[in-house]
């Protein structure tokens, strides 16, 4: 009887241990379909800055029209793939109030956010809205109590604005720092839309030609660019299937 007993223990035993497996197996593939939908929402929300990729010359004014205190900079705006996560880099050289930052996007909160490193080497974090042409993001209160709002206004594609502000305790406006004016450096192959190339990647515009299996496609940034090497098949699919749906949407109307 013991044995008996003993045996039916080691039965339930591992029978809980394999619905526990595979619950967690379970739980581990509706969280792999839950990030991949997740970044594909990211990429989508990206997307509508696809006309900030590519690199700009940018003259900074403390005082708007004044050339006291004026300074010039250059920077460039990126696709970054990581395995977990997509985002735009912001790259700047010779920068009075930013070094780098990242743009992401929350797909549960809806926000925008934008991790910055400070020319001092500190870090600060932003959140915010795209309101038409516009995103506006603002920063946590520091242990001052002073907010921090970056504006970054894109004025067409070849021209875009970025607004510094701050807020200090106790205040209900925000005053101005400075603002850069940015002109893009150089000329792209194309616009998004236009009739020329698109990257292959985000749909933005295509500037940089890549190869694969004998065929020429292309991507707007050096982000892409890695990306679609490490993977070419998956986004040579994915555009084909946008391309099947734009076809069958036009047949339609």
């Amino acid at each position: 009887m013991q044995i008996l007993n003993r045996t039916i223990v080691c039965c339930l035993c591992v029978s809980a241990l394999l619905l526990s497996l595979g619950a967690e197996e379970q739980s581990a593939a509706v969280s792999a379909a839950t990030e991949k939908t997740d970044q594909k929402v990211v990429k989508q929300a990206l997307a509508k800055f696809n006309s900030l990729i590519g690199g700009w010359r940018g003259v900074g004014m403390i005082k708007r029209n004044s050339r006291k205190g004026a300074w010039s900079e250059k920077a460039e705006w990126v696709w970054k793939f990581d395995p977990n996560s997509t985002g735009i880099a912001y790259q700047i050289t010779d920068g009075k109030f930013l070094k780098s930052a990242l743009l992401t996007y929350d797909p549960q909160k809806k926000t925008y956010l934008l991790s910055t490193v400070l020319p001092d080497g500190k870090t600060r974090d932003y959140r915010g809205t795209l309101d038409k042409d516009t995103l506006v993001l603002e920063s946590a209160p520091d242990k001052e109590g002073t907010v921090y709002r970056i504006s970054v206004r894109r004025l067409n594609e070849k021209r875009t604005l970025v607004l510094f502000q701050k807020r200090n305790q106790g205040q209900s406006f925000y005053y101005r720092l400075a603002e850069v004016g940015y002109t893009r450096a150089g000329t792209r192959l194309a616009e998004s839309g236009s009739g020329g190339p698109e990257c292959i990647v985000t749909g933005g515009a295509g500037t940089i030609q890549v190869s694969y299996q004998g065929k020429n496609y292309y991507v707007c940034c050096s982000g892409c660019k890695q990306a679609f090497e490490e993977d070419p098949e998956t986004f040579i699919a994915e555009a084909k299937k946008k391309a099947d749906a734009r076809r069958k949407k036009k047949s339609s109307q």
